[in-house]
Protein backbone atom coordinates (compact mmCIF):
# COMPACT_ATOMS: atom_id res chain seq x y z
CA UNK A 1 0.00 0.00 0.00
CA UNK A 2 1.21 3.35 -1.02
CA UNK A 3 0.09 6.76 0.68
CA UNK A 4 1.16 10.20 0.00
CA UNK A 5 -0.87 12.11 2.96
CA UNK A 6 0.15 14.39 5.38
CA UNK A 7 1.33 12.25 8.52
CA UNK A 8 -2.07 12.51 10.53
CA UNK A 9 -4.32 11.62 7.74
CA UNK A 10 -3.21 8.08 7.67
CA UNK A 11 -4.21 7.69 11.33
CA UNK A 12 -7.76 9.15 10.95
CA UNK A 13 -8.73 6.83 8.19
CA UNK A 14 -6.86 4.25 10.19
CA UNK A 15 -4.61 2.76 7.73
CA UNK A 16 -1.74 3.40 9.32
CA UNK A 17 0.97 0.93 9.54
CA UNK A 18 0.44 -0.50 13.08
CA UNK A 19 -3.33 -0.87 11.80
CA UNK A 20 -2.63 -2.65 8.82
CA UNK A 21 -0.17 -4.99 10.16
CA UNK A 22 -2.77 -6.24 12.94
CA UNK A 23 -4.77 -7.25 10.05
CA UNK A 24 -1.96 -8.77 7.74
CA UNK A 25 1.69 -8.87 9.38
CA UNK A 26 3.27 -9.07 5.88
CA UNK A 27 1.95 -5.82 4.25
CA UNK A 28 4.43 -3.09 3.21
CA UNK A 29 2.85 0.18 4.04
CA UNK A 30 4.78 3.08 1.73
CA UNK A 31 4.55 6.90 3.08
CA UNK A 32 5.91 9.53 0.61
CA UNK A 33 5.63 13.02 2.25
CA UNK A 34 7.20 16.17 1.85
CA UNK A 35 9.11 16.50 5.44
CA UNK A 36 8.27 13.30 7.25
CA UNK A 37 6.82 11.70 9.41
CA UNK A 38 7.59 13.25 12.81
CA UNK A 39 10.10 16.65 13.31
CA UNK A 40 9.34 19.87 13.61
CA UNK A 41 8.12 20.43 9.57
CA UNK A 42 5.88 16.99 9.67
CA UNK A 43 2.49 18.89 9.26
CA UNK A 44 3.49 21.35 6.51
CA UNK A 45 2.25 20.67 3.24
CA UNK A 46 4.98 20.03 0.42
CA UNK A 47 4.82 19.69 -3.65
CA UNK A 48 7.93 19.69 -5.91
CA UNK A 49 9.23 23.27 -5.86
CA UNK A 50 9.40 23.39 -2.38
CA UNK A 51 11.16 20.22 -2.44
CA UNK A 52 13.65 21.74 -4.73
CA UNK A 53 14.07 24.94 -2.71
CA UNK A 54 14.84 23.23 0.48
CA UNK A 55 17.25 20.66 -0.53
CA UNK A 56 19.54 23.09 -2.05
CA UNK A 57 18.48 22.17 -5.54
CA UNK A 58 17.89 25.69 -6.94
CA UNK A 59 20.34 27.00 -5.46
CA UNK A 60 22.74 25.40 -8.18
CA UNK A 61 20.34 25.71 -10.62
CA UNK A 62 20.04 28.41 -13.46
CA UNK A 63 22.27 31.20 -14.99
CA UNK A 64 25.75 32.76 -13.01
CA UNK A 65 24.56 36.09 -11.98
CA UNK A 66 21.07 35.24 -11.82
CA UNK A 67 18.56 34.19 -8.30
CA UNK A 68 17.74 30.10 -8.01
CA UNK A 69 15.94 29.04 -10.44
CA UNK A 70 13.72 25.44 -10.38
CA UNK A 71 13.95 22.79 -12.83
CA UNK A 72 11.60 22.08 -15.51
CA UNK A 73 10.43 18.75 -14.74
CA UNK A 74 8.67 17.80 -11.43
CA UNK A 75 12.31 15.90 -10.36
CA UNK A 76 12.12 15.91 -6.27
CA UNK A 77 8.18 14.28 -7.28
CA UNK A 78 10.02 11.81 -9.16
CA UNK A 79 12.79 10.99 -6.72
CA UNK A 80 10.77 10.60 -3.79
CA UNK A 81 8.60 8.18 -5.49
CA UNK A 82 11.54 6.63 -6.92
CA UNK A 83 13.15 6.12 -3.64
CA UNK A 84 10.28 4.86 -2.04
CA UNK A 85 9.52 2.23 -5.15
CA UNK A 86 12.95 0.99 -4.40
CA UNK A 87 12.61 1.02 -0.71
CA UNK A 88 9.15 -1.28 -1.10
CA UNK A 89 11.26 -3.89 -3.23
CA UNK A 90 13.99 -4.05 -0.40
CA UNK A 91 10.87 -5.01 2.27
CA UNK A 92 9.26 -7.22 -0.23
CA UNK A 93 12.59 -9.04 -0.82
CA UNK A 94 13.29 -9.12 3.22
CA UNK A 95 9.40 -10.62 3.45
CA UNK A 96 10.98 -13.29 1.35
CA UNK A 97 13.18 -14.54 4.32
CA UNK A 98 11.00 -12.93 7.64
CA UNK A 99 7.58 -13.15 6.48
CA UNK A 100 6.89 -9.73 7.81
CA UNK A 101 6.11 -7.02 6.43
CA UNK A 102 7.45 -3.44 7.11
CA UNK A 103 6.83 0.73 7.13
CA UNK A 104 8.82 2.26 3.95
CA UNK A 105 8.96 6.53 4.53
CA UNK A 106 10.42 8.59 1.62
CA UNK A 107 10.70 12.23 2.07
CA UNK A 108 10.97 14.44 -0.58
CA UNK A 109 12.40 17.92 0.79
CA UNK A 110 15.10 16.62 2.45
CA UNK A 111 16.09 13.76 0.35
CA UNK A 112 14.66 14.66 -3.09
CA UNK A 113 18.11 16.28 -4.64
CA UNK A 114 21.22 13.91 -3.78
CA UNK A 115 23.68 16.44 -3.23
CA UNK A 116 27.68 15.77 -3.64
CA UNK A 117 30.15 16.21 -1.16
CA UNK A 118 30.72 16.72 2.58
CA UNK A 119 28.30 19.13 4.59
CA UNK A 120 29.33 22.66 4.01
CA UNK A 121 30.88 22.00 0.81
CA UNK A 122 29.34 23.60 -2.10
CA UNK A 123 28.47 21.99 -5.23
CA UNK A 124 29.89 22.98 -8.20
CA UNK A 125 27.47 25.53 -10.23
CA UNK A 126 25.25 23.99 -13.13
CA UNK A 127 23.62 25.98 -15.90
CA UNK A 128 20.16 24.41 -17.12
CA UNK A 129 18.36 26.13 -19.25
CA UNK A 130 14.29 26.75 -19.25
CA UNK A 131 12.57 28.95 -21.42
CA UNK A 132 9.98 29.55 -18.30
CA UNK A 133 12.69 30.78 -16.35
CA UNK A 134 12.23 29.95 -12.19
CA UNK A 135 8.16 30.14 -12.92
CA UNK A 136 5.66 26.62 -14.31
CA UNK A 137 5.75 26.87 -17.66
CA UNK A 138 2.48 28.08 -19.07
CA UNK A 139 1.69 25.31 -21.08
CA UNK A 140 2.59 22.62 -19.15
CA UNK A 141 -1.49 21.13 -18.19
CA UNK A 142 -1.73 21.78 -22.57
CA UNK A 143 0.37 18.72 -23.18
CA UNK A 144 -2.81 16.60 -20.64
CA UNK A 145 -5.36 18.00 -22.57
CA UNK A 146 -6.11 20.23 -19.96
CA UNK A 147 -6.70 23.97 -19.71
CA UNK A 148 -3.67 26.06 -17.72
CA UNK A 149 -4.54 27.12 -15.31
CA UNK A 150 -2.21 30.37 -14.36
CA UNK A 151 -1.33 29.55 -10.64
CA UNK A 152 1.62 31.24 -8.60
CA UNK A 153 3.97 28.79 -8.70
CA UNK A 154 7.67 30.10 -8.35
CA UNK A 155 10.27 31.82 -6.13
CA UNK A 156 9.51 34.55 -4.33
CA UNK A 157 11.80 37.28 -2.87
CA UNK A 158 12.10 38.37 0.27
CA UNK A 159 13.90 40.84 2.03
CA UNK A 160 16.22 38.40 3.75
CA UNK A 161 16.36 36.04 1.24
CA UNK A 162 14.40 33.65 -1.37
CA UNK A 163 10.94 31.91 -1.01
CA UNK A 164 9.74 28.74 -2.77
CA UNK A 165 5.64 28.94 -2.80
CA UNK A 166 3.25 26.99 -4.58
CA UNK A 167 -0.46 27.29 -4.61
CA UNK A 168 -2.49 24.53 -6.05
CA UNK A 169 -6.16 24.10 -7.25
CA UNK A 170 -8.47 27.10 -8.08
CA UNK A 171 -8.56 30.93 -6.63
CA UNK A 172 -6.92 30.67 -3.23
CA UNK A 173 -8.51 32.91 -0.54
CA UNK A 174 -5.98 31.60 2.12
CA UNK A 175 -2.96 32.49 -0.19
CA UNK A 176 -4.81 35.66 -0.78
CA UNK A 177 -5.37 36.53 3.05
CA UNK A 178 -1.74 35.24 3.87
CA UNK A 179 -0.72 38.17 1.58
CA UNK A 180 -3.48 40.57 1.51
CA UNK A 181 -4.30 39.76 -1.98
CA UNK A 182 -7.34 39.16 -3.87
CA UNK A 183 -7.75 36.97 -6.42
CA UNK A 184 -10.28 36.05 -9.25
CA UNK A 185 -10.67 34.49 -12.60
CA UNK A 186 -8.08 35.40 -15.56
CA UNK A 187 -4.50 34.82 -13.37
CA UNK A 188 -3.25 33.35 -16.44
CA UNK A 189 -4.34 36.10 -18.56
CA UNK A 190 -2.51 38.45 -16.40
CA UNK A 191 0.67 36.32 -15.52
CA UNK A 192 2.69 38.97 -15.76
CA UNK A 193 1.12 41.63 -14.11
CA UNK A 194 0.39 39.37 -10.63
CA UNK A 195 3.84 38.14 -10.28
CA UNK A 196 5.02 41.79 -10.67
CA UNK A 197 2.54 42.59 -7.86
CA UNK A 198 3.37 39.29 -5.56
CA UNK A 199 7.21 40.55 -6.41
CA UNK A 200 6.25 43.57 -4.63
CA UNK A 201 4.31 42.77 -1.90
CA UNK A 202 6.50 39.70 -0.58
CA UNK A 203 9.89 42.41 -0.61
CA UNK A 204 7.80 44.41 1.67
CA UNK A 205 8.63 42.07 4.48
CA UNK A 206 11.82 39.41 5.36
CA UNK A 207 11.36 35.60 3.62
CA UNK A 208 11.11 34.24 7.50
CA UNK A 209 8.10 36.32 8.18
CA UNK A 210 6.34 35.19 4.65
CA UNK A 211 7.38 31.65 5.62
CA UNK A 212 5.78 31.63 8.90
CA UNK A 213 2.57 33.50 7.70
CA UNK A 214 2.11 31.18 4.80
CA UNK A 215 2.53 27.84 6.50
CA UNK A 216 0.12 29.12 9.08
CA UNK A 217 -2.37 29.42 6.48
CA UNK A 218 -1.84 26.09 5.20
CA UNK A 219 0.37 27.39 1.82
CA UNK A 220 3.00 25.51 1.06
CA UNK A 221 6.12 27.26 0.98
CA UNK A 222 9.96 27.10 2.21
CA UNK A 223 12.90 29.05 1.90
CA UNK A 224 15.19 28.45 -0.78
CA UNK A 225 18.46 27.14 0.83
CA UNK A 226 22.16 27.00 -0.55
CA UNK A 227 23.82 23.66 -0.42
CA UNK A 228 25.79 24.16 2.75
CA UNK A 229 22.98 25.54 4.98
CA UNK A 230 20.67 22.20 3.94
CA UNK A 231 22.41 20.56 6.76
CA UNK A 232 21.95 22.98 9.37
CA UNK A 233 18.05 23.09 8.64
CA UNK A 234 15.93 21.51 12.29
CA UNK A 235 14.07 18.73 9.88
CA UNK A 236 16.86 17.46 8.35
CA UNK A 237 18.78 17.10 11.26
CA UNK A 238 16.07 15.44 12.97
CA UNK A 239 16.10 13.05 10.47
CA UNK A 240 19.50 12.50 10.60
CA UNK A 241 19.96 12.62 6.85
CA UNK A 242 23.74 13.31 6.91
CA UNK A 243 25.22 10.36 8.84
CA UNK A 244 28.64 10.56 10.56
CA UNK A 245 31.35 7.71 9.08
CA UNK A 246 34.92 7.02 9.77
CA UNK A 247 37.04 8.16 6.96
CA UNK A 248 40.97 6.48 7.11
CA UNK A 249 42.49 10.17 6.48
CA UNK A 250 40.12 12.77 6.91
CA UNK A 251 38.71 11.08 10.54
CA UNK A 252 35.07 12.12 11.21
CA UNK A 253 32.88 13.22 8.01
CA UNK A 254 29.29 13.10 7.12
CA UNK A 255 27.55 11.38 4.06
CA UNK A 256 24.21 11.21 2.78
CA UNK A 257 22.20 8.80 4.27
CA UNK A 258 19.62 6.28 2.49
CA UNK A 259 16.62 7.73 0.95
CA UNK A 260 14.37 5.62 1.63
CA UNK A 261 13.56 4.46 5.54
CA UNK A 262 12.66 0.81 6.52
CA UNK A 263 10.83 0.59 9.90
CA UNK A 264 12.34 -3.18 10.99
CA UNK A 265 15.54 -3.21 9.04
CA UNK A 266 16.82 0.17 8.27
CA UNK A 267 20.14 0.58 6.66
CA UNK A 268 23.19 1.60 8.55
CA UNK A 269 26.26 3.24 6.76
CA UNK A 270 29.48 1.69 8.13
CA UNK A 271 32.50 3.34 6.60
CA UNK A 272 33.23 6.22 4.00
CA UNK A 273 34.20 5.66 0.03
CA UNK A 274 36.79 3.63 -0.06
CA UNK A 275 40.18 5.19 -1.65
CA UNK A 276 41.27 3.88 -5.01
CA UNK A 277 42.88 0.83 -4.94
CA UNK A 278 41.86 0.49 -0.85
CA UNK A 279 40.56 -3.42 -2.06
CA UNK A 280 43.06 -4.45 -4.33
CA UNK A 281 44.77 -7.34 -2.26
CA UNK A 282 41.54 -8.62 -1.55
CA UNK A 283 40.07 -8.45 -4.84
CA UNK A 284 43.41 -9.63 -6.49
CA UNK A 285 43.83 -12.24 -3.63
CA UNK A 286 40.27 -13.23 -4.37
CA UNK A 287 40.78 -14.07 -7.99
CA UNK A 288 43.90 -16.53 -7.44
CA UNK A 289 46.62 -14.42 -7.84
CA UNK A 290 49.90 -14.50 -5.35
CA UNK A 291 50.79 -12.06 -2.90
CA UNK A 292 54.34 -11.61 -4.89
CA UNK A 293 52.93 -10.86 -8.25
CA UNK A 294 50.51 -8.42 -6.44
CA UNK A 295 53.32 -6.63 -4.45
CA UNK A 296 55.61 -6.62 -7.87
CA UNK A 297 52.46 -5.25 -9.77
CA UNK A 298 52.28 -2.47 -6.94
CA UNK A 299 56.13 -1.29 -7.26
CA UNK A 300 55.63 -1.31 -11.01
CA UNK A 301 52.52 1.15 -10.72
CA UNK A 302 50.54 -1.29 -12.72
CA UNK A 303 48.16 -0.86 -9.33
Amino acid sequence: MVENYRPDVKYRLGVDYESLAAINPRVVLASISGFGQDGPYRDRPGFDQIAQGMSGMMSVTGKPGEGPMRAGAAIDDMAAGLYAALGVLTALLEREASGRGQWVQSVAAARGHRVDGLPGRALPDRRRGSRAGRQRPPDQHADFGLPDRGRPHQRRGGRAGDVAQAVRGGPPPRSARARGVRHGPGRSANRSALNAELARIFSSAPSDEWIERLNAAGIPCGPILSVDKVFADPQVQHLGIATPVQHPTLGEIRVIGQAATLSRTPARLTSALPAAGAHNDEILGELGYPAQRIAQWRSEGVI
